[in-house]
């Protein structure tokens, strides 16, 4: 793929980049290790007065980011300001609580025969983020934030269809502040990822994306035994039973289908109500998504912009008109828009087996299968049934179910009555194969530290 800004509403190219060549990446890389090597020695204080102005710079230029964000990838400009300020929020929250996160942790010093005893959070060095395009500031910053709080500085290859957001994440924390060097953005294409993977200046990697890019990184990190965090991709169950409101669980299970314009990992893609109210809900939701406006993400009264690339609205197609060609059934939507641009229509899809390529993949767009069952033991069953597990949504209000669902689901993170949803509060990852690690929290910022015991005599 081209490095290049391309209006996934026209499919007119905007602007296109060179990429960096290996002696710039040399270079890149040398800027890094000199900054390290000042970085780590600084105070927390005087990194959070950085960190927490990025963030004023954030909110200060959030519609002119927006703008440029809705340009290369085609969210809509309202959800485009909105990641520009729960990036704002990041860097706030670690500023504010990152020298807690990361202070010493007093151990009982007589129990090993020590005049004093503890552990000690220290920065690793050089980290490559690598990472997707579908939210192309707040997957960055949620490492970027914890990362140079700890002390760590970043390589950043994104992805090649964001280079603007790319460029001007660097740019920010320049500006801002940080030392040249602590973070670099390199626009290279996906196949000089793994020398720099490789490379003995990168002591750890932490990619979002797919499961054949975390696959591929993974194995280069561990051949070179270096530290990894994966966050790959998701086939979220939305699970409604009788107890539920169930006009609430609709209306939120339209916009956790299409938020991003359905392309997010943690995005509700697997609907499974209970038969009591699977008719009731299913009618509802359908009208909901029938509702929605797809057009020009730049108008606010879209709900629905284009798909960001070409091939993203090819692979989403196929797998609707496989599934459909298999016997599945087609309650809205199911054909693509016409005209210009990567538009698809917000989709529902009833009688899935699991025969069909839709059932285990993950579809990334606005296409939602809808499941039958019959009690909560298939409904959980159903859930578990696929090979991801990052996030999951629960719909009851009895107690009891609510225990089983947080319990038995297999995911990162359970929302019950409620859709899936990321805080730098809460700590964000998967199992299974939507990968490992965790971000946000304090388990974020520790994953690229040393955890250094010290014993006193």
């Amino acid at each position: 793929m081209a490095i290049a800004t391309i209006d996934p509403t026209t499919g007119e190219t905007i602007r296109e980049f060179d990429a960096m060549t290996d002696a710039e990446v040399d270079a890149a890389l040398d800027r890094a290790v000199r900054a390290f090597a000042d970085h780590r020695k600084t105070t927390f204080a005087q990194r959070a007065t950085w960190l927490r102005a990025t963030a004023d710079l954030l909110e200060a230029e959030a519609e002119t980011v927006a703008a440029m964000m809705t340009t290369e990838m085609g969210k809509t400009l309202s959800s485009a300001k909105a990641e520009t300020l729960k990036c704002a929020r990041a860097f706030r929250f670690y500023a504010e609580h990152g020298a807690a996160m990361l202070a010493d942790e007093i151990a009982d010093a007589g129990a090993v025969g020590a005049s004093k005893a503890y552990m000690r959070y220290q920065p690793l060095g050089v980290v490559l983020a690598v990472m997707p395009w579908n939210f192309p500031l707040w997957q960055a910053v949620r490492f970027i934030a914890p990362a140079l709080m700890a002390g760590n500085v970043g390589v950043l290859k994104h992805a090649s269809n964001v280079p603007q957001c790319a460029l001007y994440i660097s740019d920010v924390l320049r500006r801002a502040g940080f030392p040249e060097g602590c973070f670099q953005t390199l626009l290279i294409p996906s196949g000089m990822v793994e020398a720099v993977v490789r490379d003995p200046r990168v002591v750890a990697a932490t990619l979002t994306g797919s499961e054949p890019a975390g696959r591929a990184v993974a194995a280069a990190a561990g051949d070179e035994v270096k530290r990894t965090v994966l966050e790959l991709g998701g086939s979220d169950p939305f699970i409604v039973m009788p107890s539920a409101d169930i006009a609430a669980a609709a209306r939120t299970a339209v916009t956790a289908r299409v938020q991003n314009n359905g392309q997010s990992c943690i995005a509700a893609k697997r609907f499974i109500v209970h038969a009591d109210v699977y008719d009731e809900f299913a009618a509802a939701f359908v009208a909901g998504l029938e509702e929605l406006v797809v057009g020009d993400p730049t108008d606010d009264a879209t709900d629905v912009g284009p798909l960001a690339t070409e091939q993203g609205r090819d692979d989403l197609e196929k797998l609707v008109d496989g599934a459909v060609a298999a016997g599945a059934t087609v309650l809205t939507g199911g054909k693509r828009v016409d005209g210009p641009g990567w538009f698809y229509p917000p989709t529902a899809i009833s009688n899935i087996s699991p025969d069909m390529e839709l059932y285990s993949a993950e579809a990334f767009g606005p296409v939602a299968a809808l499941y039958r069952a019959a009690d909560i033991d298939e409904a959980i069953a159903i859930a578990n049934d696929t090979t991801f597990g990052l996030g999951g949504n629960a719909w009851t209000n009895d107690p009891a179910e609510q225990d089983r669902f947080i319990d038995e689901i297999e995911s990162g993170q359970v929302f019950i009555n409620g859709m899936t949803t990321s805080y730098p509060e809460l700590g964000f990852g998967g199992v299974k194969r939507s990968g490992y690690g965790r971000e946000l929290t304090a388990h974020g910022i520790r994953e690229f530290c040393n955890l250094k015991s010290v014993w006193i005599a």
